[in-house]
């Protein structure tokens, strides 16, 4: 019943920009913590930026810090990841994902979106 829908991928050319975004339904959005992860093939997934349940904090990973943006508005019930001079290095496909510790103990993941960087 718990559903999150990225969206927002697709084809761009380094140094070009690209938004993602991550719909849910489901749950009561405003109490989780989001995020955002991506796995290219033959590697882990890791962690891309994260933001807190009011969108007050962010983190990012040092590789994206400076060009990539996280941020939710939970009236839409709904996270962002604004991506900006974008590097092949950033081809992936990105997962969202959602998390709580209370009142109980739960994450949630997306199904993923494609983006890939290349000229």
């Amino acid at each position: 019943q718990v559903q999150l829908a990225e969206s927002g991928g697709g084809l761009v050319q380094p140094g070009g920009s690209l938004r993602l975004s991550c719909s849910a339904s489901g749950l009561t959005f405003s109490t989780f913590a989001m995020s955002w992860y991506r796995q290219a093939p033959g590697k882990e997934r890791e962690l891309v930026a994260a933001i807190t349940t009011a969108g007050i904090s962010a983190v990012y990973a040092d590789s994206v810090k400076g060009r990539f943006t996280i941020s939710r508005d939970n009236s839409r019930d709904t996270v962002y990841l604004q991506m900006n001079s974008l590097k092949p290095e950033d081809t992936a496909v990105y997962y969202c994902k959602a998390a709580r510790r209370r009142p109980t103990t739960s994450e949630y993941w997306g199904q993923g979106t494609q983006v890939t960087v290349s000229s």
